[in-house]
């Protein structure tokens, strides 16, 4: 869940853009039973959940104690996961050829990341060269993996979505497996 809005969850299923949805209403077979402040209870297959800001229900890695995060690939054999920088909810896409975390401008501006005050420079991305600002990231939480100190980059321009990049997964372990990915915490 990325937010209430009014009395409508804004919900990210399967891994698309947040839809408002209210109470009673379905989306992609997720339906939002209530909405409050701070909580909202969906049903997914039957079984109904509560789910608080960026909690995650299905296609999320588990917090289940163990230092792993276990990800499964969409048709077009992507890795999305949902997770938080600096306590705030994003959501990232796998990107082992990306250096660093990169977060595009309007991301940066509402985790509440000062981007100006970071190390200025060029990055050589998919779509060219970008003016890109280097920053480090307190912390950075998927499932029940927390690490401190991640750098990242955050582009002039917005993203589509951030991309977890080498900075994080190289504190991994990395475990393909067909359409499951398992990262396992190292240090």
């Amino acid at each position: 869940m990325a937010g209430v809005m009014g009395s409508k969850a804004m919900l990210m299923v399967n891994g698309g853009e947040p839809q408002a949805v209210a109470a009673g209403q379905s989306v992609d077979g997720v339906k939002v039973i209530s909405v409050s402040s701070d909580q909202v209870v969906i049903e997914i297959g039957g079984k109904k959940r509560p789910l608080r800001v960026g909690q995650l229900a299905i296609g999320a890695p588990v917090a289940d104690g163990s230092g792993k995060i276990v990800l499964s690939a969409d048709a077009q054999g992507h890795f999305y996961t949902t997770g938080n920088i600096n306590g705030t909810s994003v959501r990232f896409l796998v990107d082992t050829g990306a250096t660093m975390i990169s977060l595009g401008a309007s991301d940066a501006r509402r985790i509440g990341l000062d981007f100006n005050r970071g190390l200025k420079g060029m990055a050589q991305t998919a779509n060219g060269q970008t003016m890109v600002s280097k920053l480090t990231l307190d912390t950075v939480r998927i499932g029940d993996v927390t690490l401190h100190g991640v750098d990242a980059v955050v582009h002039q321009s917005d993203m589509p979505m951030a991309l977890l990049g080498m900075s994080f997964l190289n504190r991994m372990e990395m475990l393909r497996d067909g359409n499951t990915m398992t990262l396992k915490k190292r240090f």
